[in-house]
């Protein structure tokens, strides 16, 4: 099945995009970072530059790694999914899922190590920017000399490539599971209801959430930016664990959207209320980057905004500590925004394109190109409604809680212009990366995209 792998990817190439973009971002990110670990183990570094270049490597590297595994597990299982009927017709004709799943394994095996090592050199530029950043801010000394050696290496080919093989594991054990005819109907149809292990997975993470932010506003009180050791993972675990609730929250939203969408929308709308019923579990691979990057930016963002004011009220300098911290948050803020925003139109560009067909038997059917258009508008409506509402309820399990244990108030500090800010910003990414997509894709004829 290994040649059957090897083959499925030169005929597919291009519906592998999505898979080698997330995976590629992934080993580049993780190498990065690690780079710093490299760095710390050269000749001649103090103990104070050390711990600098550990503690970035492994604060953002940490959220960089979760966030890294959780974005290469949901686009290989939204390309496994949309992979329903090409797998449906294999079993028809005899395939084991055995084979299957050897098959869909080898070549998410095959695209991780190309992706991994194609990261390698964009890695090694992205590490030495770090580290400049961070001799330019005086947080590291001029002599320490920059490294991207074996732990960087490792650590993202290594991870890169277990996240990958494990995350096709998982989708093709779910692909494999039904019987030949019950895969020919879930291939146009999604299943109505959330796995078990998905739920608690996201209870998991809501409730970890909960108890940093807890112990944020006790134990962590009097701690000064120590609080933020607590506060600012609060918004990352209660985001992750909203992504994964995705599809329920589109089908809630939806439900009290739907008579409001198809009033105004007309056809259109009543056609994207439908469409967002059916392919809820498609759209919530979407919804995850809108769901991290509102959540977790909103929430550093105003957790840092919160210690500047306090700051600024005890008339005080900020010192090496609160330099390096406030470095820190930036850089998250910066890496998640980044991944998150180029995993949103990777995803969205990979589903879109994938509804080549389905636009083209709507406008065989009676739809303009203007009406096809609109039901994608009314889609991306509501997704990013949906990302930034519970994004932003993310980021209160940090903004509220640190500013509440530094303030001793539960109002953070320009909190509603940093939330506007990311909410135009999301919008902005959903609507371009959606509705460009879509656009390119009605190009071709009706008849040609049909029967292609």
């Amino acid at each position: 099945m290994f040649a059957l792998a090897l083959r499925s990817l030169r005929r597919r190439a291009g519906a592998f995009t999505a898979t080698f973009l997330a995976i590629f971002l992934g080993a580049t990110i993780l190498m990065a970072f690690a780079s710093l670990l490299d760095t710390s183990l050269g000749e001649g570094v103090s103990s104070a530059n050390r711990e600098t270049l550990v503690t970035m490597a492994n604060v953002v590297g940490g959220w960089g790694l979760l966030i890294v595994i959780f974005a290469v597990a949901s686009t290989l299982t939204l390309s496994v999914r949309q992979r329903g009927t090409e797998l449906a017709l294999l079993k028809s004709i005899g395939a084991t899922p055995a084979q299957i799943r050897r098959m869909i394994v080898g070549e998410a095996a095959v695209v991780a190590v190309i992706a991994a090592a194609s990261a390698i050199p964009l890695a090694l530029l992205a590490g030495h920017g770090l580290f400049a950043m961070l001799v330019h801010t005086h947080q590291l000394a001029p002599n320490v000399e920059y490294v991207f050696g074996p732990i960087a290496l490792s650590m993202g080919l290594g991870i890169t490539f277990v996240a990958a093989t494990a995350a096709a594991t998982l989708a093709a054990r779910r692909a494999t599971r039904v019987r030949a005819a019950e895969a020919m109907t879930e291939a146009t149809t999604e299943p109505g209801r959330m796995t078990k292990k998905r739920i608690v997975a996201a209870c998991v993470f809501l409730a970890l959430g909960v108890y940093l932010a807890v112990l944020t506003v006790t134990v962590m009180r009097d701690k000064a930016t120590d609080a933020m050791s607590t506060a600012g993972s609060a918004d990352g675990l209660a985001a992750i664990g909203f992504a994964l609730l995705g599809p329920a929250l589109i089908r809630k939203v939806i439900a009290i959207a739907a008579v409001p969408l198809e009033r105004l929308g007309g056809a259109s709308g009543h056609l994207a209320v439908q469409n967002l019923r059916r392919r809820s579990n498609q759209m919530a691979t979407a919804l995850m980057p809108i769901i991290l990057f509102t959540g977790i930016s909103v929430g550093t963002l105003c957790m840092q905004s919160t210690e500047n004011a306090v700051t600024a009220t005890a008339g005080v300098a900020k010192t090496a500590d609160q330099k390096n911290i406030e470095t820190l948050n930036l850089v998250v803020i910066a890496m998640i925004a980044l991944f998150a925003a180029i995993m949103l139109i990777n995803t969205l560009v990979a589903a879109t394109t994938h509804r080549r067909r389905e636009f083209a038997q709507q406008r065989l059917a009676g739809a303009t190109p203007v009406q096809v258009l609109r039901v994608v508008a009314l889609e991306s409506t509501v997704l990013t409604a949906t990302g930034v509402l519970f994004g932003a309820i993310a980021s209160l399990f940090t903004s509220i809680a640190y500013s509440n244990a530094r303030a001793d108030t539960f109002l953070p500090n320009s909190g509603a212009g940093i939330f506007l800010g990311m909410v135009t910003l999301a919008a902005v990414l959903t609507f371009t990366a959606s509705l460009g997509t879509a656009r390119r894709t009605i190009r071709t004829p009706a008849i040609d995209a049909v029967t292609a």
